[in-house]
């Protein structure tokens, strides 16, 4: 279906449409602020939504435990009374003008003006770091190996080598060793890189069975029939080798970003990164703003609940751009309720 280009006028213009970017548009709301989100996704949700939809997320407050699809449902319905326009499925491309008065265009040919922007495009544009295997891409299309979990249940009762020593290795050999038939956990090195907790869970699965550390051994080829993966050939630095039976290859070695057109806006730029004042989350450039993985200062964690905390504090200082005659009397929510 084709989308006709849209046109918008808007107080806020937001870049991006995960976490972040979802609750800066609730900021907004509350502040009685229009603002509308763009994302070269189709769909909302940001890597929450297209790289781990059922991978449980540990830290976000009130939540022992919600899996990154249901954070954003949540985070949908929260913004659902303000009824924020969204225009996904193409990226922003230019973006000129100055505090108060900006234009953004799309690669669909979207024109959004706007008074203020905040850049929330998490890592920029990504794609996963691919091991240099030989025939890899044929395994790629029969699904054997891939780099993302959408579906616990299509690796039910199938034996994996989870290959990675970071996070994203430990929790999904974690939470796939819950349903597959055997895990492998390969990584060069015998020590990981993840929470205590974590490091903890994964040594009493090992005891249980349930996962084979692999270590220290690294991806050296696939075997295998017209895509269809039958062992994972692995080898350490000294030339021992092995053969790991298997039916899928994830290989998680992080992603590959790139700030695409964003590093063409005149923005201060710093390794993938926005350089942005921790008080109001501003850039080099008055009136834009960045929150979320994008953003960077000293002291910055990369975390979901951080994010939150910026896209409020940056609406917070947008007020005094969209209004700059009326004070902001800030008021809990629990007292002033959703702005009707």
């Amino acid at each position: 279906m084709t989308i006709s280009p849209q046109t918008l006028s808007t107080d806020v213009a937001i870049v991006g449409a995960g976490p972040t970017a979802l609750f800066a548009a609730f900021e907004c709301g509350m502040l009685k602020l229009s603002c509308v989100l763009i994302d070269a996704l189709d769909s909302i949700g940001g890597q929450c939504a297209a790289l781990y939809p059922e991978k449980p997320i540990y830290d976000i407050p009130a939540h022992p435990s919600i899996e990154g699809g249901a954070l954003i449902d949540a985070l949908d319905k929260q913004i659902a009374p303000f009824d924020v326009p969204r225009l996904l499925g193409s990226r922003v491309e230019t973006l000129t003008g100055h505090r108060g008065d900006f234009t953004l265009t799309t690669a669909r040919g979207d024109t959004v003006k706007a008074k203020a922007v905040i850049i929330a495009a998490g890592a920029g544009a990504f794609g996963p770091n691919r091991p240099p295997l030989d025939g890899l891409e044929a395994y790629e299309r029969t699904g054997a190996v891939q780099y993302y979990v959408k579906k616990r249940a299509d690796f039910a009762g199938k034996t994996i080598v989870v290959a990675g020593g970071g996070d994203s290795a430990l929790d999904w050999a974690l939470s796939l060793s819950e349903v597959a038939e055997k895990i492998y956990l390969l990584h060069r090195r015998d020590r990981f890189r993840g929470a205590p907790e974590t490091l903890s869970r994964i040594e009493e699965q090992i005891a249980a069975g349930r996962i084979e550390k692999v270590v220290p051994y690294q991806l050296h080829a696939l075997h295998g029939t017209d895509g269809q993966l039958s062992a994972v050939e692995v080898t350490t630095l000294a030339g021992d080798s092995r053969h790991l039976e298997a039916d899928t290859l994830l290989p998680f070695y992080g992603l590959s970003t790139d700030l695409g057109p964003i590093a063409l806006w005149g923005l201060d730029t710093h390794r993938n990164t926005v350089p942005v004042t921790p008080a109001t989350l501003e850039s080099s450039t008055p009136g834009i703003f960045a929150i979320g993985d994008v953003a960077t200062y000293p002291g910055k964690l990369k975390l979901i609940l951080q994010g939150f905390s910026e896209g409020a504090m940056a609406v917070h200082a947008i007020h005094a751009i969209v209004h700059p005659d009326t004070a902001l009397h800030f008021e809990y929510s629990t007292s002033k309720g959703v702005p009707g």
